[in-house]
């Protein structure tokens, strides 16, 4: 095998009601909208491309505003997970920190540009992590953000471990083998491969 490549939300850890806070910290200061955004409705929008959050969230803005407010958004919760991060799974620092004895850990997410790096900041796991891209870096979907990682690092034998039908879809794409965490935001009921904890995946690899 040559890594496992993860998800982050929903999948490495919980971060929506600082998101939810930083958002609506952004909204109210930067625009007349009366619009409150709340953990729960994050969950449904978690691992979506940036673009069909803003469109979701900001229905009523013109592609160029929801851009401009969803850019503004995306900053303050960077800030923000900095002193307030999201919360890791129960096993999930262990589990990495074995994995990565055995094989290379890699992520790929659909977020923005600096989310991944405050993970892995906040988390203290950058040490395992070999590599990452985000949809921030590529503007691409996810199994084509997944195989610009393959193609950079000459891989062939991984897997990639998410929680929501987009992911199970990015894998399709991409042509990798999917594995399911039914702890986190998605229903995948198509799913063959699935966990409940993250430390199942010791058993496997």
């Amino acid at each position: 095998m040559d890594g496992i490549i993860f998800d982050v939300d929903g999948t490495l850890w919980n971060s929506t009601d600082t998101v939810a806070e930083s958002w609506n910290q952004a909204i109210a200061a930067h625009s007349n909208l009366d619009v409150r955004i709340d953990g729960d409705m994050l969950k449904n929008l978690f691992g979506k491309p940036m673009d069909e959050i803003y469109d979701a969230v900001f229905p009523e803005l013109s592609e160029e505003e929801q851009q401009k407010l969803g850019d503004l958004c995306f900053e303050y919760e960077n800030k923000l997970l900095e002193t307030k991060p999201g919360i890791l799974y129960e096993g999930v620092a262990e589990t990495l920190r074995a994995l990565s004895e055995k094989t290379d850990l890699y992520i790929v997410s659909n977020c923005q540009c600096g989310y991944i790096e405050v993970f892995m900041k906040t988390s203290g796991l950058k040490d395992v992590i070999k590599d990452h891209l985000c949809f921030g870096d590529t503007l691409t979907s996810k199994g084509q953000t997944i195989l610009t990682l393959m193609g950079r690092h000459g891989l062939k034998d991984v897997v990639y471990v998410g929680d929501t039908l987009g992911d199970y879809q990015a894998c399709q794409e991409a042509g990798i083998p999917f594995i399911f965490t039914e702890y986190g935001f998605g229903e995948v009921p198509q799913a063959d491969d699935r966990i409940s904890r993250i430390a199942e995946l010791l058993s496997r690899f």
